[in-house]
């Protein structure tokens, strides 16, 4: 983990990491001004590349060595990732980052279908011609991945999903979403780390930009909807496999 690092707007695709479908820039989880926001990104942005893993002990004083800042930034970023219900105290372990049930990762993805396809139904009928041809250079920038590179990837993935829920121009489906990213982040790292199902995103997303791009509103919620199938489809095998071995 490394400070200083702010994310940069939807228009200027860069670097964060994510989930096959995730959002969670820090233009759709609030702001973070400051040292302690900055720290609070970093923070979740450990936890979501898997630096950090779910039932994983932290602890204020590590963090601290680790990103080189006083304790004070530290837990107020702490408390604000506790109330955000990312971090919990355990009786015997103390601070640990919150491991999600098999049940309720099956119902985080089935309200992510709901958010993320009716923000691809709405971008259909309200993105502008320039966010639309931002989404499709986002997926011709994300075919040109070399294979194995699964962070930038990652990267790209993330500016594509913030990119379409701010274009579908609706402040409270975009409040809903930074809601469930707080849960999002918690499945660990990405999906994207498999080859296979990155050239299937790949796909997935192109197959949702022509569809906005034609405004067919039911075509772009059905391909967004097949798209986020595909991500629980994986996310639960991974769950599956840790589970067993």
């Amino acid at each position: 983990m490394k400070t200083n690092q702010k994310s940069g707007g939807a228009s200027k695709p860069g670097p964060r990491a994510s989930d096959d479908g995730e959002t969670g820039s820090a233009s759709l989880t609030g702001r973070t001004d400051g040292l302690s926001g900055n720290v609070y990104q970093q923070i979740r942005n450990a936890i979501v590349s898997g630096e950090l893993v779910p039932g994983q002990r932290v602890t204020e004083t590590k963090l601290a060595e680790s990103l080189n800042v006083s304790r004070t930034p530290i837990r107020e970023a702490v408390q604000r990732l506790e109330t955000e219900g990312v971090l919990r105290h355990s009786p015997r372990q103390g601070l640990i980052v919150r491991q999600l049930e098999y049940q309720e990762v099956v119902e985080l993805y089935a309200m992510r279908l709901v958010l993320e396809s009716t923000a691809a139904g709405l971008s259909a009928q309200q993105a502008t011609d320039p966010e639309i041809e931002i989404l499709s250079d986002i997926v011709d920038m994300e075919g040109t991945v070399e294979t194995g590179d699964a962070e930038q990837s990652i990267n790209y993935n993330k500016v594509f999903h913030e990119t379409l829920a701010q274009s579908a121009h609706n402040r409270y489906l975009i409040d809903s979403i930074r809601s469930l990213d707080n849960s999002m982040i918690l499945l660990g790292g990405s999906t994207l780390v498999s080859e296979g199902r990155r050239k299937q995103a790949v796909q997935e997303h192109r197959a949702v930009v022509e569809a906005i791009k034609q405004r067919d509103t039911e075509a772009a919620r059905d391909a967004m909807a097949h798209h986020i199938k595909g991500a629980q489809r994986k996310r639960l095998q991974i769950i599956m496999r840790s589970r067993t071995e």
